[in-house]
């Protein structure tokens, strides 16, 4: 004689509960659909994006009249060509590439050892505190670490104290181009190091050992087999350092002073401050096209089976 529901344990009930609610919501037969259903949100968050790129495109075609300052309804490239023509604007881009190259190559740099020690090191304690320095920025907002690095880099600042010590006059260590590509490298170091982390744990440490038993020394062991296997993560964080650095506002604006923006506070400053859309939305649509751009490159030289997508299953 079956037991009555009331005798079964309470979560036990709750979960038939749950998974009848499931079978009417969506019925076993449309499992063949989940796959879709599940990337459901994240295709709308793209479509979201897609429909507000349109009508940035749409706004990049439209040009301000200065005297009643309302947008024409005539469609023109005038925004482009102005943004192509003015040497301001030029100036602007070509800093905001050479700071995303000069903050990738930097910050690779250091992410790189700082990422073997943290996952060769066989001290736990250590471990432990890498792990700790490395997760702890990501708890202090960017805009917070930008006037920290005011303080200590100021004329007043840590260093500047410590500098007149040994006799070093004051220093202007802020608002320039060097302050901004270091708050940005420091600033990017975590995301860097998480991405390389997991790729250089997947390479075994058998492989090291081999490599030192032919013959091998420390240096030529990294460059002939830890970094070649270690592609993936390195061009997975090169990825993330590069577009978020490109799109980045805080740093430029803070460390710069207003002197070393980059595209997007230019962009800021076409939407909110001269109130020129047709200009800021073409700069939009640009750092879209060059983000894009440099994705693709990378894609086109390297593949993306380095990113162990696709290829990896060939």
């Amino acid at each position: 004689m079956p037991k009555p529901r009331a005798a079964y344990p309470l979560h036990w009930r709750l979960m038939d509960f749950t998974e009848s609610v499931a079978d009417r919501l969506f019925p076993r037969s449309l499992s063949r659909f989940t796959g879709w259903l599940m990337i459901a949100p994240a295709l709308l968050l793209v479509g979201i994006l897609l429909v507000g790129l349109v009508q940035i495109a749409d706004a990049s075609l439209h040009t301000l009249d200065r005297k009643t300052f309302r947008t024409s309804e005539a469609f023109s490239l005038d925004n482009y060509r102005t943004v192509l023509s003015q040497g301001v604007y030029l100036t602007v881009l070509w800093r905001s590439v050479l700071g995303a190259v000069l903050v990738t190559l930097f910050t690779l740099i250091l992410a790189f050892p700082y990422a073997y020690v943290m996952v060769r090191t066989r001290h736990a304690s250590l471990r432990k505190l890498l792990l700790i320095a490395l997760f702890l920025p990501f708890f202090i907002g960017q805009v917070v670490r930008a006037y920290g690095w005011l303080i200590i880099l100021g004329n007043e600042g840590m260093v500047n104290d410590a500098l007149a010590l040994v006799g070093v006059p004051v220093q202007r260590l802020l608002y320039n181009y060097q302050a901004v590509i270091f708050g940005l490298v420091q600033y990017m170091l975590p995301f860097a190091v998480l991405m390389l982390a997991p790729a250089l744990t997947a390479i075994p440490q058998e492989t090291e050992a081999a490599a030192g038993s032919l013959g091998a020394n420390w240096g030529r062991t990294m460059w002939h087999v830890v970094l070649p296997m270690a592609r993936p993560g390195l061009i997975g964080a090169g990825l993330v350092v590069v577009t978020l650095t490109l799109t980045d506002f805080a740093m430029p604006a803070i460390l710069g002073g207003g002197r070393q923006d980059f595209v997007a506070n230019t962009i800021y400053d076409q939407f909110f401050r001269t109130s020129d859309q047709g200009v800021g939305a073409a700069l939009t649509l640009m750092l879209v096209a060059l983000g894009s751009l440099v994705v693709g490159v990378i894609f086109t030289l390297f593949g993306a089976g380095t990113l162990a997508m696709g290829r990896a299953r060939q």
